[in-house]
């Protein structure tokens, strides 16, 4: 036999376009006898393992120091080393700590992709029932080859592609590929070349579940190969992209770095040839510099504020996986949802019914016995003849009960079948008391199910199925005043009227009952039946998240829904949560045949994409990060995964999600909900703005004493700070004042302004002038009091420990200029709405007091006492930087509003 192998797989014709017998005949198989052992070899041999390959991993020695390849950690080593010349060893040791504790925590969050190539390889059968040398035998799953003839029982993983060439009642899960909420029927029938991967019936996926039934198949895609197999070869070759905060700290450390390394050569030079200053005092004076310039508290008050807003979020069910993915949900201008679940509940609902004489609505969602019918005059109940005998048949001809547990209302059984009986519940009607003698289970080729029941009004064979199949075998229509002629045209309008709200449709009719339907129900036998009703059937929209995405819109971000659903269901979803805009929705075909310009086109003006796979979700990620946009990408599957890793920010469903998804994402939901996207959201802002207030803070205390250093050297005088003034400096204003602001509270209306620009600095020009202008007048005032002192008298020693106050209470008062960054501070809002604040302030003046008397810190930083003259001095230096920088803040930012226009679905009206 020749071997299927001497042709690649993917330039075969689709095999979800052959027929069984032309499957058969590509793959070069034989239903009856299946494989010999030695054509199993053979094809193993060329094919390979039916497994997933091993993604490639650096030893642990190479992947810890690739965490120190930054230039942030750059600044920080050459700040120990600094530190270490000068013999500051206590310094050393807490900056090559951040160091160490930074490249810790990066290589534990390592290896998030292999975790979940791990957890794909962990979803494969670790065996299957296949046929070889004409006999069923179970064999490794890992040694199954194409052309291999597998069956398939219910509760089997299916272990390899197949193409089905025998399907009996077999449904299958495969939520977790497709992202369809029920499971899906198979049969043996092909379908269309360019059919989804959702609409490919006759094929089952490695790594899904049967459910239900029985089937069989040809194995025509093993390993990397089949479907599972593509999406861990995609992961494997997705880019996980920097968070805007990274790249933004990476820029910033580049620059910093540059900025050190050119004003340090200008310091020596100037004091070298301006004034001749002697080499020990110049390189004293450098050190001096270099210290005071490298911020050595920034990684750790960045760690540590991202570590206060994970928390944060957790309180609210977002659980953070990745630090910086915090604050890249405030930079988020685009969050892409998956439907099921997230948008909506995830419990399917009756929410309409067609009567002959009239359209019931019905309220109440999920499960829960919970709501009422209502027609136009009132609501109805089983007093109605009519409702009461649909209402009988969807409940009695039905295989799944209600339960309840802790409260809460969930089903046995099929979650269709459940809506029906939550819907029975709200009318009235209990069908234990019934009782059933047969019953013709339901069939994907009939799409019916009939139960002969003992009921109130006699025996009668009751039927739930298809619209269209009722209608053919119905020869009357049940109406206000009993059975009357059957009118089809007036219900295939109903079935149209709520299909177009994206509703699943099911009928009911009944007919009389007889002795022979007791013992044995044959489709043969459901004729003549008298057609009762047609009820519409809907996963409904979680009523909060309708809210969280018009939140979303206020605060400028555009919320797409991409699903595996249908269109029609994923169009009439979007309309009621106010994301389609009246663009329409994109099939998963339409996506297929668009090219890279075009998809960015279509990934900007539309909202909604339908029948989606894994590829599609990718490139869509791919086609608006391409258009500037910062993407949150929601999901709970495997097909998910590809999208959510290389999303900005990957968020997971924790409840339903698979592992593979969790491990592939930033953010875990742990409760599934999209509000809590938009909580997390709103946390990301509040984070993102806390940063930069403690950078716009933190720096003028590095740009102060930097300036004090650089004016004493370019005019020759004596330095007013030693280099561990300098670091004294920097360490108590560090862990004290700079971390008050990772508990500020977030800005009025910080949910209803634009998303932040990724192109932009963490710090814009505006506030770059404002640590320049803060930086001066602090360092000004710093060097006016040490030459005030030192014309007085004062000894070097005074002066110096006068100059070391004033520039660590000057940053005392500069805290609340900075509370409200772009608004007056001068509020009882703003000076005394933060406990955390004063508390900061309160720790640093007692260590300041220790510094000025304590004598062991007097021995170690040669500091003296200060007299009240001297601190009343302090006190009024700190009051006038605070009543300039409330000027210059009022210059920089006037009355600039925050609040932007609503970012509405584009082609809504606004």
């Amino acid at each position: 036999m020749a071997e299927v192998s001497a042709r690649p797989q993917n330039e075969l014709t689709p095999p979800h376009a052959l027929t069984a017998e032309q499957a058969l005949t590509q793959y070069e198989a034989d239903a009856a006898l299946g494989l010999t052992q030695q054509q199993a070899q053979e094809r193993l041999a060329v094919h390979g393992a039916n497994a997933l390959p091993a993604a490639e991993k650096d030893s642990a020695v190479v992947r810890f120091l690739r965490h120190l390849n930054d230039v942030l950690i750059y600044v920080l080593l050459g700040a120990a080393a600094l530190t270490a010349v000068l013999q500051h060893w206590i310094d050393t040791i807490v900056i090559l700590a951040v160091v160490l504790i930074n490249a810790v925590v990066g290589f534990l969050q390592e290896g998030r992709a292999e975790r979940a190539l791990e957890g794909i390889r962990e979803m494969l059968s670790p065996s299957a029932a296949a046929r070889r040398d004409g006999q069923w035998q179970t064999v490794p799953a890992g040694d199954l080859v194409p052309g291999d003839i597998v069956r398939l029982r219910a509760g089997d993983r299916v272990p390899a592609d197949l193409r089905l060439t025998e399907a009996q009642e077999l449904n299958i899960e495969e939520s977790a590929l497709t992202g369809e909420s029920v499971p899906a029927q198979k049969s043996a029938a092909p379908v269309s070349p360019e059919a989804p991967l959702g609409d490919r019936s006759c094929l089952a996926f490695s790594g899904t579940m049967a459910t239900s039934g029985a089937g069989q198949g040809v194995v025509v895609g093993t390993g990397s190969q089949a479907e599972i197999g593509r999406i861990s070869t995609m992961m494997s070759e997705v880019e996980s992209l920097q968070t805007p905060l990274t790249r933004q700290i990476a820029a910033f450390g580049r620059w910093l770095a540059l900025a050190v390394v050119v004003m340090t050569l200008v310091l020596v030079l100037v004091g070298m040839f301006a004034h001749g200053t002697d080499t020990g005092e110049l390189l004293q004076a450098a050190a001096s510099f270099a210290v005071a310039a490298i911020p050595e508290g920034l990684p750790a008050l960045i760690t540590i504020t991202l570590a206060l807003g994970v928390q944060a979020m957790a309180r609210r069910k977002a659980i953070t996986r990745r630090l910086p993915a915090v604050q890249t949900l405030g930079s988020v201008t685009v969050i892409c949802s998956d439907k099921t679940g997230t948008l909506t509940k995830n419990e399917m609902t009756v929410a309409a019914a067609a009567l002959a004489d009239r359209e019931l609505t019905v309220t109440g969602t999920g499960y829960a016995p919970e709501g009422e019918v209502h027609d136009d005059a009132a609501r109805v109940d089983l007093q109605d003849p009519a409702l009461r005998r649909l209402t009988e048949a969807m409940s009695i001809a039905n295989d799944t009960q209600l339960i309840e547990t802790d409260g809460r209302w969930g089903i046995s059984g099929e979650p269709t079948e459940g809506a029906l009986q939550a819907f029975a519940a709200k009318v009235g009607f209990d069908p234990a008391g019934v009782k059933r003698t047969a019953t013709l289970p339901f069939s994907s080729d009939n799409k019916l199910m009939a139960t002969a029941a003992e009921t109130d009004g006699g025996p009668r064979v009751l039927v739930k199925g298809a619209p269209d199949r009722l209608l053919d075998r119905a020869a009357a229509q049940m109406g206000p005043d009993g059975a009357a002629p059957l009118d089809r045209a007036y219900w295939e309008a109903q079935v149209e009227r709520l299909s177009a709200q994206g509703l699943r449709v099911l009928a009911a009719a009944e007919r009389d009952g007889s002795a022979g339907d007791a013992e044995l129900l044959t489709l043969d036998s459901l004729e003549e039946l008298t057609f009762l009703g047609v009820v519409g059937i809907v996963d409904p929209p979680r009523e909060a998240a309708i809210t969280a995405i018009e939140t979303c819109h206020d605060a400028g971000i555009s919320v797409k829904m991409i699903t595996g659903d249908h269109v029609g269901t994923a169009s009439a979803i979007a309309a009621q949560m106010g994301i389609d805009g009246g663009a329409g929705a994109v099939s998963g075909h339409e996506l297929e045949q668009a090219d890279d310009a075009e998809l960015r086109r279509l990934a900007e003006t539309h909202n909604v994409f339908a029948r989606t796979s894994p590829e599609h979700k990718l490139r869509l990620v791919k086609a608006m990060q391409a258009e500037g946009e910062v993407v949150a990408m929601t999901g709970d599957g495997v097909n998910d995964a590809p999208a959510l890793r290389r999303a900005d920010v990957g968020v997971a469903m924790g409840v339903k999600g698979t592992e593979v998804t969790k491990e592939s994402a930033e953010i875990v939901l742990a409760d599934d909900d999209f509000t809590t996207i938009e909580a997390a959201v709103e946390e990301g802002r509040r984070i993102y703005d806390n940063l930069r207030k403690a950078i716009v803070f933190l720096l003028p205390t590095n740009g102060a004493q930097s300036a004090v250093v650089l004016f004493a050297v370019a005019l020759g005088w004596t330095l007013p700070l030693t280099p561990l003034q300098v670091l004294w400096a920097n360490m108590v204003t560090a862990v004290t004042l700079a971390f008050a602001f990772a508990f500020e509270p977030a800005e009025p209306g910080v949910m209803r302004r634009r998303p932040r620009d990724p192109a932009k600095g963490l710090v814009e020009l505006r506030h770059m002038v404002q640590i320049g202008v803060v930086s001066l007048l602090i360092a000004a005032a710093t060097i006016a009091v040490f030459q005030w002192r030192i014309a007085v008298g004062d000894d070097l020693e005074s002066a110096r420990t006068l100059a070391t106050t004033v520039l660590v209470v000057c940053q005392a008062f500069y805290l609340f200029n900075v509370k409200a960054l772009e608004s007056s501070s001068l509020r009882p809002a703003v000076l005394g709405s933060s406990r955390v604040a004063w508390g900061c302030v309160a720790g640093l003046t007692v260590l300041q007091l220790l510094f000025i008397y304590a004598a062991p810190l007097q021995a170690l930083f040669e500091s003296q006492p200060l007299s009240p003259e001297h601190l009343a001095v302090v006190t009024g230096a700190g009051v006038v930087v605070f009543l300039v920088t409330e000027l210059i803040k009022l210059a920089l930012h006037g009355r600039k509003t925050r609040v932007v226009r609503s970012a509405r679905p584009r082609g809504a009206d606004l």
